[in-house]
């Protein structure tokens, strides 16, 4: 083949592999949505459909230990994905710098955005009613593609201009943190629960 692809972009889908603290761990999010008065006000004041403790609690890891064992499995996932991406951290690993709940409701959206000063971003599911809403990617060469025509429908996903990744409960999604992404309209019936983070 005289065509090859260059400039890959990386993005990881694989399960937590501790089904018992998924489990565990929608208990929490719950909890800290009934109890987190800040965040609830912050949700509210920024048109949040739900609840998320993104601007509100810095510290769940130590907060609660569910937390804190959901952070040790991020961290191998995290790892592995470093390593798919070539990274030379120069002997060192990467290092969670955040880490917050995002509970939901039918009708709730997330905008295009990237996760400045990070170097991997990532969610891991914890409860996805069906219809949910699909983590839509963005090709970063999406400014500069000028009088490139369309792909047709049936493009292989390295060549589309937006892939749709299905969330579950139990996955893990990592991409490397300047790669655009938003969440679809949650068109189902009950509450999403998602965990997100950032390793820098």
């Amino acid at each position: 083949m005289p065509t090859r692809s260059l400039f890959a972009t990386q993005f990881y889908d694989a399960d937590l592999g501790d089904a018992a603290l998924i489990a565990e761990l929608e208990g929490a999010c719950l909890d800290l949505a009934e109890a987190d008065r800040a965040g609830r006000a912050w949700s509210r004041d920024h048109g949040y459909r739900g609840y998320t403790s993104y601007a509100s609690l810095n510290d769940l890891p130590q907060r609660d230990p569910r937390f804190g064992d959901l952070v040790r499995h991020l961290n191998r996932h995290v790892a592995a994905f470093a390593s798919d991406c070539a990274f030379d951290l120069g002997g060192r690993k990467l290092k969670l710098d955040s880490l917050w709940v995002n509970v939901m409701k039918p009708g709730a959206t997330h905008s295009g955005h990237i996760h400045p000063h990070a170097v991997v971003s990532g969610t891991v599911y914890i409860a996805v009613p069906p219809g949910s809403g699909a983590l839509k990617l963005e090709d970063p060469r999406l400014p500069m593609l000028m009088a490139a025509p369309p792909r047709t429908p049936d493009a292989p996903e390295p060549l589309r201009s937006f892939v749709y990744a299905e969330p579950r409960a139990g996955a893990v999604f990592l991409w490397e943190s300047w790669l655009r992404h938003e969440v679809m309209p949650h068109a189902g019936k009950g509450e999403r629960i998602s965990i997100s983070f950032n390793y820098r």
